[in-house]
């Protein structure tokens, strides 16, 4: 069975629970920021990061950006195993 994950070394877990469910669950700007997501974030650990980052006295807008740049760094370390990978690197995703 094919996934909608593409080719990528992060680890898969199976789910318990219904997981959309738990998004619908979540408070909108996190929704909002998860519909967009590059990579696919589960609720669960989306909530779980979320709550930390308001319990240490972010507010929610530096929480959404903390987000961001925790993906762009995930998203920067995938790119830069592509190669390994046996997948092309093509001329457009090489800094010049």
């Amino acid at each position: 069975m094919t996934c909608n994950l593409g080719h990528t070394k992060l680890r898969r877990k199976s789910r318990s629970g219904d997981p959309m469910h738990t998004f619908d669950r979540l408070p909108a700007p996190l929704r909002q920021w998860l519909s967009r997501a590059a990579l696919p974030w589960s609720p669960s650990s989306a909530r779980r990061i979320w709550k930390k980052l308001l319990s240490q006295g972010l507010s929610q807008e530096e929480a959404l950006v903390f987000l961001a740049k925790a993906e762009a760094g995930t998203l920067a370390k995938e790119k830069q195993g592509a190669g390994l990978m046996g997948l092309p690197i093509t001329e457009a995703s090489v800094k010049h």
